[in-house]
């Protein structure tokens, strides 16, 4: 496997493991309507607009490639936002983080955090923050393994058809 920075040449894959990636670690969490009407064409335009129009001083992706060259994860992180919350500040962000779930348990998601960590760092930022879903077990157990703790702030993401509470972790990079 090789984790290495992605480009607008990856729009497609990355969208690919996105949908995916929602369709296996949502199940469940999310309503059955909004995960199956997922659409990598609409998914892969975002992506491709994130990567042309949307860059901003600090924004950095990475895809994770299996041996035969598969995408299989990607992460994305930047400057935080203040979408849900005010962030700390001097915070990076950890928008995204999703992998094939043929990829799970292999340690794809612990390189591609390291990768987006290492790269706020190097952009200076001094601390990070994610959100992730309340309820999203699996997900929270990733973070706090990974040195990642609840900050005590809880806000909502809007999903189509589905608002559902969201926590927000934090770390000193």
């Amino acid at each position: 496997m090789i984790v290495r920075e992605a480009t607008a040449a990856d729009a497609r894959a990355i969208a690919e493991v996105h949908v995916e990636g929602w369709r296996w670690g949502y199940r469940g969490l999310l309503p059955d309507d909004v995960i199956d009407a997922l659409d990598v064409d609409r998914r892969e335009q975002q992506w491709v607009s994130g990567f042309t129009d949307d860059l901003h001083e600090g924004d950095v992706c990475f895809v994770a490639e299996d041996d035969a060259g598969r995408a299989i994860g990607f992460a994305a992180a930047g400057p935080a936002a203040d979408e849900h919350a005010a962030p700390p500040a001097d915070a990076g962000e950890v928008y995204a983080i999703y992998l094939r779930e043929v990829a799970k348990d292999r340690g794809v998601g612990r390189r591609l955090l390291g990768a987006v960590e290492d790269a706020l760092r190097a952009y200076g930022f001094p601390r990070a923050v994610l959100w992730v879903l309340e309820d999203n077990a699996t997900a929270r157990t990733f973070y706090e393994r990974a040195g990642w703790e609840w900050d005590g702030t809880r806000s909502e993401h809007r999903f189509d058809r589905a608002n559902l509470p969201i926590v927000r972790y934090a770390r000193e990079l």
